[in-house]
């Protein structure tokens, strides 16, 4: 693979799946060039092998499909070239879709009633004089804005306390009747005027829309009780919202013309629960259980380091919840919640470098129903077919029906990109210095070697590499280096106590972690070069990479992208630097200066080139811009590559044009310092 073929790079997203059992419905998603943007639309994939899966919609971005209870709609979120996602629906047998929202920022999720008659979205609400609601007022010439809280900014979308996200509820119009047309003139303005009268906006054309919660904060994960008569939701709405992490599950009645009441908090109960930040819940298909995902944040509601998330069950009808899961062990981070049968769920477990596939009952039931080498990415059952997608060192996304316990695979969407050429990763394991053992993969270029060794972190640090195709790996690989990843202490999917040795520790066993791991590979394979090694990494990644060469100087050159770098100045300039890096290195000034790569600059020898995105909100531009200062008063070679209009997931969702433009940059800078036959030194 190489950076041209990223629009070979098909996402495919977790599958919808008709009442009847008989087919699935995904989103499939690629960047493209022309359109320096991300484009795609719907498959359908029947169950039956003599079926092929065809393509279902043309838009030009149609993602997040769902079909009614009844069968009958097929609903998705559809934006246009530069627009917002709004949710559109269609016939499932296909037809034309027809609009039926048209919120000013785009509708980011939703979920059908049971009756299949009303659908409840969450949409970012914009404030009065933002965000393009009064003409002729550009973001420039906005009001000012007066900050009282450390939550007022968050990665990818900016400013959240005047656009807090809020749940809304439309009829849904039937798709046999004459499309509407828009009013004009008097017509319109009675219009305006009676949906302003019901809470409702809009210009006739689409359903009147109504709001079901105000409150100035997120409201997220929406889902219809099993009755239809409410919408049980998460959010931080308690007093001291702004000093924790602590969010818990709400439920609001549902009322056919507003008034239905407000949110009311659903207790937990006093059973085996501490402070949570729930991230999920979902109502049992038979009424009696309502299932949540939560990690357990400690009694300041902050310990949130390599808190793994465990599965809840609780009566429906109230009482103490029971935990399900074993946090120590299983890690459910990430996951939502499908359901299963009358009473049962669906759950993804961070395993090894894998995602498995759990089934959950009220019970304590538990069964595993997929554990091999693929990462699942989504699941969904009806009428006793369950399928799901996955991607593994194959392909980047397909779709599978489980059948007696065994995978069938529909789908082949990454055909072509396996003909562009993709290099299996070899599993590996090796021992650090105090025994404990530390586990990744290698990919390695075709032929004997030499080759160079291009070490990668990555970030989080509660994250894992997986044995899942990654294109960072296959283009370093087809430019002729060999990728070694691993997933040290600090990693998620070993268990609780792996992902929390590095709490107040950072750059201590991680460190150890992966060097013994290069040192291991470097021992196991004469075709590694080991007086040619590169390191690199973003994030987390970006941290270890500058923390290792400020000890390590064996390495030829360096790669610190979007990196965590200085913990005093992240406190105050990143979205989240009120809490993590305190609660990762602690928050006395001897803590931070014994974990900071800023406070070691001065022992780097490595060139380094420093990549970051101007509006990153995680970790802040300033980060990179003093570590590449610092360097270059220091006289170590080293460059700046930042990108405009780009946030911290540049890497994975930039735009199509700077993630090419990023490899290729990257590359250049392996060619100047680690040359290679298929990445050769720049002439003079």
């Amino acid at each position: 693979m190489k950076p041209e073929h990223l629009p070979l790079l098909k996402s495919v997203s977790a599958p919808a799946v008709h009442p009847d059992g008989s087919r699935a419905v995904v989103s499939v998603v690629r960047p493209d060039f022309d359109a320096d943007a991300y484009v795609g639309q719907l498959w359908e994939v029947p169950v039956d092998p003599a079926l092929p899966p065809r393509r279902l919609t043309r838009g030009f971005r149609d993602t997040a499909p769902d079909f009614s209870p009844d069968g009958r709609v097929l609903a998705f979120l559809r934006a246009v070239p530069g627009g917002k996602p709004q949710l559109h629906i269609v016939e499932a047998a296909g037809g034309e879709p027809v609009p039926v929202t048209d919120a000013p920022l785009g509708v980011s999720a939703f979920a059908w009633s049971p009756d299949s008659r009303s659908i409840v979205f969450s949409a970012r609400k914009p404030e009065d004089g933002r965000y393009g609601t009064v003409d002729g007022v550009a973001a420039g010439g906005e009001d000012a804005r007066l900050i009282t809280d450390y939550q007022y900014r968050m990665n990818g979308v900016g400013y959240t306390a005047d656009k807090p996200l809020q749940l809304h509820i439309i009829d849904v119009p039937s798709l046999a009747e004459e499309p509407a047309v828009a009013p004009a003139g008097r017509a319109l303005k009675a219009v305006k005027a009676a949906e302003a009268a019901e809470g409702g906006d809009g210009d006739g054309r689409l359903p009147a829309v109504r709001a079901l919660t105000t409150a100035p904060a997120d409201h997220d994960g929406a889902s219809f009780s099993t009755d239809g008569r409410a919408v049980y939701f998460v959010a931080a709405l308690h007093e001291v919202r702004d000093n924790d992490l602590v969010s818990g599950i709400y439920r609001i009645p549902v009322e056919p013309k507003g008034g239905g009441g407000g949110p009311e908090p659903v207790s937990t109960g006093s059973g085996n629960t501490g402070r949570l930040s729930v991230g999920a819940v979902r109502h049992s298909r038979d009424g009696r259980w309502l299932y949540f995902a939560a990690q357990d944040i400690g009694a300041a509601g902050l310990d949130f380091v390599a808190r793994n998330t465990a599965l809840y069950v609780m009566p429906a009808a109230g009482g103490d919840a029971v935990r399900l899961s074993d946090p120590e062990s299983t890690d459910l981070g990430g996951s939502g919640i499908e359901l299963r049968g009358a009473d049962g769920v669906l759950v993804l477990n961070n395993a090894r470098g894998t995602v498995q596939l759990l089934e959950f009952g009220p019970g304590g039931q538990r069964s595993v129903v997929l554990d091999d080498e693929r990462v699942v990415t989504g699941a969904a059952e009806n009428a006793g077919t369950l399928i799901l997608s996955f991607a593994d060192a194959e392909t980047a996304g397909d779709l599978a029906v489980s059948e007696g316990g065994k995978l069938r695979v529909l789908t082949d969407f990454s055909a072509p990109l396996r003909e562009a050429g993709i290099i299996a990763p070899q599993e590996l394991t090796f021992a650090a210095a105090d025994g404990y053992p530390v586990h990744g993969w290698l990919v390695s270029p075709a032929g004997d070697g030499p080759h160079p060794v291009l070490l990668n972190i990555h970030g989080g640090p509660f994250a894992q590499f997986t044995g899942a195709l990654f294109d960072e790996a296959q283009v370093y690989a087809a430019a002729g280096y060999a990728v070694l990843m691993c997933n040290p202490r600090g990693s998620a999917g070993y268990g609780q106590a792996h992902g929390r040795a590095i709490k107040e520790r950072m750059g201590t066993v991680d460190m150890d972690d992966v060097l013994a791991f290069l040192d291991g590979a470097l021992q196991k394979f004469e075709g590694l070069d080991g007086d040619a090694l590169g390191i690199m990494g973003g994030s987390y990644g970006g941290y270890l990479t500058a923390w290792t060469i400020s000890q390590d100087h064996r390495f030829k050159a360096a790669i610190v992208e979007r990196g965590f770098l200085d913990p005093v100045s992240f406190t105050g300039s990143s979205d989240i630097g009120w809490f993590f890096g305190g609660e990762y290195t602690g928050r006395s000034a001897e803590q931070m200066a014994a974990q900071s790569p800023m406070a070691r600059v001065g022992q780097v020898q490595t060139p380094t080139l420093v990549i970051h995105s101007e509006e990153d909100l995680r970790c802040p531009v300033e980060q990179g811009q003093r570590y590449f200062t610092a360097l270059k008063q220091l006289g170590v070679e080293a460059a700046f590559l930042v990108f405009p209009g780009e946030n911290h997931e540049l890497s994975r969702a930039g735009t199509p044009h700077h993630r090419r433009q990023r490899f290729d940059q990257i590359l250049q800078w392996w060619s100047r310092h680690l040359p290679t036959a298929a990445n050769p030194a720049p002439a003079d």
